[in-house]
Parts: structure tokens; C-alpha cells; sequence
């Protein structure tokens, strides 16, 4: 099997011995070499991430196929605490939100949806804009690289889980910003991404100008919205579309700072 061929499904199947030569693969197609194999637990299984360097940057292994992603808020289970946050400090702060927190999550979340995602490399951190927005593409296919699409990021992200957040539905003690602290947010994720841990400062673009994830530029927070809602920015289906119009409008070239990218390297 290819790199083309191999798949989310498949590469969770797979032992280390036949991952690591999936992964020796993908670094020698870019002219690049693995530094690192490891296993984390999640889906009840363990998930391999294979970390490849290449110019100095480091990628993770991004298996595609047809998988799964976006959030079903129908299916969704509050946690009591969340309740009681939305509907205290959301609702209550008067901010015009939707009575049923569900319907907030409506608007705010993309779909559930298959999609089909071909394997690729994506970037372990992502990297800072340039001063203009719009050169991103143009820049990054200078370097061999391209913007992801939403649902690139979403599967790169989430890691095949249905929930809320990449590590679960809870949301952790303490703020969603700052460096300080060992929580769920602060770890890599399964694939070996370091994504969606300060709303702060990772809002990332994507090839959808719909489309932002990983935060909010600390809107949620700065607000007041409560902590269910300074949270919630950092959900895997997040697509932010308040972020995504700012981005895309009139004074998005001057609010560069507050956006990031995640290049990616097709190995097609």
C-alpha cells in the first residue's frame, strides 16, 4: 500500500514496525527523516504519531480516507457545570445568545459529516501571517506547502473523536489562555499537533475564508460570556464564523497578529 492509499482506519491498525515505514516513507518523499514514533492512548486504542523534519520544520503524519467530522449538538450531553454556566453567565450577561445552548452550538459548529481527506504532513505549530492575509496561499505554494481545508483541520484536530473537545467534552479547570498549567489543552494532540490550546493565540486560517479555528483573539473572555462559552472557541468544529468575517473584511490586514497557519505538504 502507498501513502496514498493509507488511511485513518488503517494506520490505527497498524503495529509500530509497519507504521514506522509508512512514516520513513512520507519523510523520504520530502526529503526529509522521522524523528519520532510514539503511540498515544484515545478511541479506546492507541493512535501512532510520526513526527518528519524537513528544512528545519517539523510535520506530523496526517493519515486521510474517509473519516468522520464536525459535531452533532443534537447527540450532545451537556455537563451540568456547563449548564449552569451558559444559562447563569451567557444568558444572563444579556449578550443575545440562543435561550437553548444547542442552538448556539448550531450556528458556531460545523456539521457532522463524511468526508474523504487524502494523507498528507501537516505542520507540528502553527506559524504566524505575514502583514498581508491574502498572500498566504501564494506564499506557501512558494514553499512547496498550501493551506489546509476546514475539514483537513477538523480530522487533524479532533483525531477521529466526536466530542466537544479534542481531549473530551469537560472543560478544564482554570482559563483557556496562558502557558501555566499540565492540562488536556496543553498536550500534543494523538496526531502529535500542538493545536487549540490558547483562544488567545491560536486562531488559524484555513482555505475556507468561513473558516477560522482554535480561538477567538480572547473575544469570549474579554466579553465576559462565562466560562462555558471562554472555553468553547477551543472545539475541535469550532469554525468561528464572527473571527472568519473579521479576517476576511476591511480591517483584517491590520489584526494579522491575532491569526496564525498550519502549512501543509501533500505527498501525492
Amino acid at each position: 500500500m502507498s501513502l496514498t492509499d493509507l488511511t485513518f482506519d488503517h494506520w490505527r491498525a497498524l503495529d509500530r514496525d509497519t507504521a514506522v515505514r509508512y512514516a520513513e516513507e512520507a519523510a523520504r518523499h520530502v526529503d526529509g527523516r522521522l524523528v519520532r514514533l510514539g503511540g498515544t492512548p484515545h478511541l479506546g486504542g492507541v493512535v501512532h504519531h510520526a513526527v518528519v523534519e524537513r528544512a528545519g520544520e517539523l510535520y506530523a503524519l496526517i493519515p486521510g480516507g474517509e473519516v468522520t467530522v464536525g459535531f452533532d449538538p443534537d447527540a450532545w450531553q451537556p455537563l451540568p457545570e456547563q449548564l449552569v454556566s451558559y444559562r447563569a453567565e451567557s444568558l444572563g450577561g444579556g449578550f443575545g445568545f440562543d435561550e437553548d445552548p444547542r442552538a448556539h452550538l448550531a450556528r458556531v459548529m460545523s456539521p457532522r459529516r463524511t468526508v474523504a481527506l487524502p494523507t498528507v504532513l501537516m505542520a507540528v505549530e502553527a506559524e504566524p501571517l505575514p502583514e498581508l492575509p491574502a498572500l498566504v496561499p501564494a506564499l506557501l505554494a512558494g514553499r512547496g506547502l498550501r493551506v489546509p481545508g476546514p475539514d483537513a483541520w477538523e480530522h487533524a484536530c479532533g483525531v477521529g473523536a466526536a466530542t466537544l473537545f479534542r481531549w473530551g467534552d469537560d472543560c478544564p479547570q482554570g482559563a483557556p489562555y496562558g502557558t501555566e498549567g499540565t492540562g488536556p489543552r496543553h498536550a500534543p494532540n494523538a496526531f502529535g499537533l500542538h493545536i487549540a490550546y490558547d483562544v488567545y493565540d491560536t486562531a488559524e486560517m484555513t482555505a475556507d475564508p468561513g473558516s477560522v479555528y482554535g480561538g477567538d483573539g480572547g473575544e469570549a473572555v474579554c466579553g465576559g460570556y462565562g466560562t462555558f462559552m471562554e472555553w468553547l472557541p477551543l472545539a475541535t468544529a469550532h469554525h468561528n464564523p464572527s473571527m472568519a468575517e473579521f479576517l476576511n473584511g476591511p480591517d483584517g490586514e491590520d489584526a494579522f497578529e491575532d491569526f496564525k497557519v498550519r502549512p501543509v505538504i501533500d505527498l501525492d
